[in-house]
C-alpha cells in the first residue's frame, strides 16, 4: 500500500513546500494586501492560503500521476512534463517575493502572466500523459487567471 502511495504523500508534500517557502519567504509582507486599494471582486486575505493550499495538493496529486505513469507512456513525454511542473513551481514561487517582497505589481503582474502561459504548457503537456492529470490543474489556471487580475488591478489603483 505505502509503494502506491509514497508518490503521491511525496509529490503533494513538494507542492505544499513550495507553497509554505513562499508564505515564510514573504510573510514579513503579506499585510500590504490589507493596506492597498484592492479592485471589486478582491476576496478577504484569509482565501488565499486555503485556496493555494488546495490548488499546490491538485498540482502535486498531478504530478504524482505523471511520475507513476512509468510504463505506460513516453519517457520523455513523462519528464519533460515533469520538468515544466517544476518550473511552474518556481515562477510561482517567485511571482510571490515580486509582489509581496519588492511591492514590483506591474513586474508581478508580467511574471503572473508568465506563470499563466507556463500552467497552458504544462497542461497540454500533462494531457499527454494523463488526461486526470491535465484536468486537476485547470482549477490552477482558473485561480491564477483571477490572480492575474487582482495583481493588474492593484498595480493600476496602487
Amino acid at each position: 500500500m505505502w509503494k502506491r502511495i509514497k508518490p503521491y504523500v511525496i509529490s503533494v508534500l513538494i507542492a505544499l513546500g513550495v507553497g509554505a517557502l513562499s508564505a515564510l519567504v514573504t510573510s514579513g509582507n503579506m499585510d500590504i494586501y490589507d493596506n492597498i486599494v484592492r479592485p471589486p471582486l478582491a476576496p478577504p486575505s484569509w482565501l488565499f492560503p486555503v485556496a493555494w493550499g488546495v490548488l499546490f495538493i491538485l498540482m502535486g496529486i498531478g504530478s504524482a500521476i505523471i511520475y507513476t505513469m512509468r510504463c505506460q507512456t513516453n519517457p520523455l513525454l513523462r519528464s519533460s512534463a515533469l520538468r515544466i511542473y517544476a518550473l511552474n513551481l518556481v515562477v510561482n514561487f517567485l511571482w510571490s517575493v515580486i509582489f509581496f517582497n519588492f511591492k514590483a505589481f506591474l513586474f508581478a503582474f508580467i511574471w503572473i502572466m508568465l506563470l499563466w502561459v507556463i500552467i497552458i504548457f504544462m497542461i497540454i503537456r500533462f494531457s499527454k500523459v494523463s488526461k486526470t492529470a491535465a484536468y486537476l490543474q485547470i482549477p490552477y489556471l482558473l485561480w491564477v487567471t483571477f490572480a492575474a487580475y487582482l495583481n493588474l488591478a492593484i498595480y493600476i489603483l496602487n
